[in-house]
């Protein structure tokens, strides 16, 4: 696991471009479908093509509670992106590299950089991330490889009933950053009021859900080709379900 530590050079880099980020991008996460896991990709209860989106994931990954990696990938069943595994997973996760999209006077998007587009309102480079927990952890969640922006819960035990709180710290580059904007619910309350992260990188909220929760996280990173881009959003997801009573 890595050292946590501050990352303020970052965050005074980017604060400029926090202001013009919209909160409602679209994201993945993973959820059950049919006893089923599957990555979705979508906004609220915009359940789009996931199959559409394969060619755009990085990687995906698994993980047992040792956190050592299983053997995971992602199999085309019908409509859905559904996750295979050698053995039970602890932990699974994917990245998906979205590319360059900007923003017209008009409010149209199109997958085109600023150098093409120069009344564009904003240029930006959007990269999505998701991490599932799907077992007990008996260790805090370490950073994962290739996750620039990861939601880490502070304590390995997640808690058992909604409204109960939870700690979590938004990680960026394995550290702690401030100024990250979590937004409780992305599925049932997308438009929510996101709050922003501590100097320490922690945020503490309310479970949501007795069910599936959804609990995301942005952040705006500095341009790597400001030539054709204003910032790079980062956005990363943390999904976990807390089971209902019994039957």
């Amino acid at each position: 696991m890595k050292k946590f530590a501050g990352l303020a050079a970052v965050a005074a880099a980017t604060v400029g471009l926090l202001t013009t980020s919209t909160v409602d991008a679209h994201g993945i996460w993973f959820a059950q479908r049919a006893t089923q896991l599957a990555l979705i990709y979508g906004v609220g209860a915009d359940d789009l093509d996931s199959v559409k989106r394969l060619p755009l994931i990085r990687n995906v990954s698994g993980y047992d509670e040792s956190w050592q990696p299983v053997k995971t990938s992602l199999r085309v069943a019908g409509p859905l992106l559904l996750v295979d595994s050698e053995e039970d997973a602890t932990v699974v996760a994917a990245v998906l590299d979205n590319g360059i999209w900007s923003k017209t006077p008009d409010g149209e998007w199109v997958k085109k950089g600023r150098d093409e587009v120069k009344n564009a309102t904003i240029s930006e480079k959007t990269i999505k991330y998701a991490v599932h927990i799907n077992g007990p952890m008996s260790t805090a969640l370490p950073a994962l490889d290739g996750h620039m922006l990861q939601l880490v819960p502070v304590e390995p035990k997640l808690p058992a009933l909604l409204g109960e709180p939870l700690q979590l710290r938004v990680l960026f580059q394995g550290k702690p950053v401030a100024g990250a904007r979590v937004l409780h619910d992305f599925v049932n309350d997308p438009d929510g009021k996101p709050v922003k992260t501590a100097a320490d990188g922690t945020v503490t909220i309310k479970v949501r859900n007795q069910g599936l929760n959804v609990v995301t996280a942005i952040f705006d990173g500095p341009a790597d080709d400001p030539s054709k881009i204003d910032k790079i959003e980062h956005l990363a997801t943390l999904s976990f379900v807390l089971p209902h009573a019994p039957e």
